[in-house]
């Protein structure tokens, strides 16, 4: 049976006291010129180590036993131990180091969480104010302009009314885009989950922005001729949302004359991969990692002059975890980028 470590050192302890209190007895004995037995001397110093040992030993354990408590009481957010029915040692100590330790770690982190959603707050309000605020200028601006007298100008009239028209649409893209994102982050954006044949959405997209595509020479199309269908198990508006954001994106940022590939293929026996690429500018290495942000673009000024609320790719990101898939991308600057995400096969 293991030795506790302080009955060990109450026990060395009283065992050192006995025998200081044996030598001043003798001494006293012998001073008074009266005999001891050593007998009589032995059983003295027996119950008398006994003694020592046990109220040291308990005089020990209640005082340790007050100290943890009061470090518990300190620290009120440790799930406090009964303290009271145990014999105190050294496994006490490190159960209270283990348990402080982890709570200073989880605070750590808890701080760290906090500093983040602060600075995160922060660059978002900035961000939409910024966004906000460019469109509302623009539409202030050409407003004031037809005011002040310009509006008797009718070809100055037309043209003003028709640019503010087009900032307004901006703006409402933005609010509807945060309105969207809200809705995603906090699950009140219910997903309607049904059975379709993702190649029919795809060449669908590919109707949908033929107009865009055409305006730089880009060619839509798909890896190969599917002659089988592909079924997959998911919310078939909000997929053909997540497609047209990146197919639109592989428009704006690829190179005239260029080309964007869609293709669709098994990522295991239970998931369908699918894939949009394009051989325009890329993406830089240091960008990649933020590139799923709100807000957040590769090169301000030029991702401004192409349009769009900024949260494109932060909306798809979204809805494609709302599925309990993943997405990702690979790029390389100046020969082309390629998202790509699972689907569930139906």
């Amino acid at each position: 049976m293991r030795i506790k470590n302080f009955f060990l050192f109450s026990a060395v302890t009283s065992l050192i006291l006995t025998l200081c209190i044996d030598i001043v007895v003798s001494l006293l004995m012998y001073s008074s010129s009266k005999d001891i037995d050593s007998k009589t001397l032995l059983i003295f110093s027996g119950v008398l180590f006994i003694v020592i040992t046990i109220v040291l030993n308990y005089s020990l354990n209640s005082y340790i036993r007050y100290r943890i408590n009061k470090i518990y009481n300190q620290v009120n957010s440790l799930k406090k131990r009964r303290v009271s029915n145990i014999n105190v040692n050294a496994d006490e100590f490190d159960f209270l180091a283990r348990d402080i330790l982890k709570y200073s770690y989880k605070k750590k982190k808890e701080i760290n969480k906090l500093n983040f959603r602060e600075n995160y707050r922060r660059d978002f309000l900035g961000n939409v104010a910024h966004e906000l605020k460019t469109p509302l200028f623009t539409v202030q601006g050409y407003l004031l302009t037809l005011i002040e007298g310009a509006a008797e100008n009718k070809v100055i009239r037309e043209k003003y009314l028709n640019r503010a028209n087009l900032a307004i649409e901006r703006l409402s893209e933005i609010v509807g885009d945060l309105d969207l994102i809200t809705k995603l982050e906090t699950n009140d954006l219910k997903l309607k989950i049904d059975t379709f044949n993702l190649l029919t959405v795809i060449q669908k997209v590919f109707d949908l922005l033929e107009m865009q595509a055409k305006k730089k020479g880009i060619n839509l199309t798909l890896d190969r001729f599917y002659d089988i269908p592909k079924f997959v198990l998911a919310d078939q508006a909000k997929i053909e949302q997540v497609l047209i954001n990146l197919v639109m994106n592989s428009i704006k940022y690829g190179k005239i004359n260029g080309t964007t590939v869609v293709s669709v293929g098994y990522e295991d026996e239970e998931k369908l991969i699918i894939k949009i690429s394009d051989n325009g500018e890329g993406i830089s290495e240091d960008n990649l990692p933020r590139l799923f942000e709100r807000f957040y673009r590769v090169e301000q000024s030029r991702s401004r002059d192409q349009g769009g609320s900024g949260l494109g790719l932060s909306i798809v990101k979204h809805i494609i975890e709302a599925h309990e898939q993943t997405i990702s991308v690979n790029s390389t600057v100046g020969e082309g980028s390629t998202f790509c995400f699972t689907l569930e096969k139906a």
